[in-house]
C-alpha cells in the first residue's frame, strides 16, 4: 500500500495585520467595556468574528447603527474618507484598525492623484479593502478584476497613467495583468513598492511548495477571505490533483480523501492556527499520519496597535 503523508505550510495563518486587528478588540473591550462596535468583520474569518462577539464586540454594516457617542473599531480593510468624515459628525470615538500595509495604498492613491495620474487599481469589486481604497480618489481610479480587462481600456492621457493593487490577490495573475498594462501603456508609472502583502506572498509561494506533491490540498479560511480563495486558485495552479476551502474541519467531505495517499494543508491570514489543528487531527482520524511541517521562510513582522488605544490603554493602565 502506498505511503500516506501529511505536509502543513508555513508560513500560514494569521499575519501582523490581522494580529493587530484582532488584539486591537481585545484590548478595546479591556479599555472601554463592552460594547465596542465594529464596522464590518474586523478581518475575514467568521470564528473570529463570533469568537469576539462573545467577548462583547458588536459587528455592525455601517455607521449609523452605531449610537452616537459610542466606540468603533474600523476593520483591517481600510475606509474611506467619507466613512471617516461620517464618524466625527456622528461623534464616534474611532479607532482604526487598518492594517498599515494597506494605509501604503491608500497614501499612494493620494499621491498619484495629486500628481494628476489616472489610477488602474487591480481588485475585486465590492472588496471593503477596494472601496476604502477607491474612496480616496474614486473620480481617478478605474478597477481592473482580469487580467482581459485590460483589452477595452481606453484612457484621457495614456502617458499619464499609473497602477496599484489590493493587497490580497494572486501574485501571478497580477503579473499578467500588469504586463497587459504595460503593453497598452508603455509609460505606465509603477507604485513605489509591492502593493500585494508580504503574507500574501509568502503564503501563496509556501502553498506552491507544498502542492507540487500533493494529492489534495486543504486551505483553511472563511469564503469571503480573498487571500484564501486565491490560496485554492494557486495550489491547482502549482499541480495540485485537488483544493478545497474549509471553515473549519467539519466542512471536510470525506469523499475528497478516496485515493488520496498524499495531503497538504495550509490557511489563509485570517486564520487561527487551531482552526488548522483541527483539521491535521480530523486527518488522523481518517487513517493519516501526523502532518509534518514545510517551513518557506521565517515571518517577524510586528505592528504597533492604533496610536489611540494605545494611548488608552496607558491611561487606564497608569504610567509604567
Amino acid at each position: 500500500m502506498p505511503t500516506k503523508s501529511v505536509v502543513v505550510a508555513a508560513p500560514r495563518g494569521y499575519c501582523a495585520g490581522v494580529d493587530r486587528a484582532v488584539v486591537t478588540v481585545e484590548k478595546a473591550l479591556d479599555a472601554y467595556g463592552p460594547p465596542v462596535y465594529v464596522r464590518k468583520q474586523i478581518v475575514h474569518n467568521r470564528h473570529v468574528v463570533e469568537d469576539l462577539e462573545a467577548r462583547g464586540a458588536v459587528f455592525v454594516e455601517e455607521l449609523a447603527e452605531v449610537p452616537t457617542g459610542a466606540t468603533v473599531v474600523f476593520s483591517a480593510h481600510g475606509v474611506s474618507p467619507a466613512v471617516h468624515a461620517e464618524a466625527a459628525a456622528r461623534g464616534l470615538k474611532t479607532i482604526d484598525a487598518t492594517c498599515p500595509l494597506v494605509t501604503k495604498v491608500h497614501h499612494e492613491v493620494k499621491r498619484f492623484a495629486d500628481q494628476d495620474l489616472q489610477i488602474l487599481l487591480i481588485g475585486h469589486a465590492g472588496h471593503e479593502e477596494v472601496e476604502g481604497t477607491t474612496g480616496e480618489a474614486p473620480e481617478r481610479i478605474t478597477l481592473i478584476e482580469h487580467p482581459e480587462d485590460v483589452d477595452d481600456l481606453v484612457m484621457a492621457d495614456p502617458t499619464k497613467v499609473a497602477w496599484l493593487t489590493q493587497t490580497t490577490l494572486s501574485v501571478d495573475e497580477t503579473i499578467e495583468t500588469v504586463s497587459r498594462m504595460r503593453a497598452k501603456f508603455p509609460a505606465l508609472i509603477d507604485p513605489p513598492s509591492d502593493d500585494i502583502c508580504y503574507a500574501t506572498q509568502n503564503r501563496q509561494q509556501a502553498v506552491k511548495q507544498i502542492a507540487t506533491h500533493s494529492d489534495l490540498v486543504i486551505v483553511v479560511g472563511s469564503r469571503n477571505s480573498s487571500n484564501s480563495v486565491r490560496l485554492v486558485e494557486v495550489a491547482l495552479d502549482a499541480g495540485a490533483k485537488a483544493a478545497y476551502r474549509v471553515d473549519n474541519a467539519k466542512e471536510i467531505d470525506p469523499a475528497w480523501l478516496v485515493g488520496v495517499d498524499s495531503v497538504g494543508v495550509t490557511s489563509g491570514a485570517s486564520v487561527p492556527d487551531a482552526l488548522v489543528a483541527g483539521v491535521l487531527g480530523y486527518l488522523q482520524s481518517q487513517g493519516f499520519p501526523p502532518a509534518t511541517e514545510e517551513r518557506l521562510t521565517e515571518e517577524n513582522v510586528v505592528f504597533a496597535l492604533p496610536p489611540e488605544l494605545r494611548r488608552d490603554l496607558r491611561d487606564v493602565s497608569g504610567p509604567a
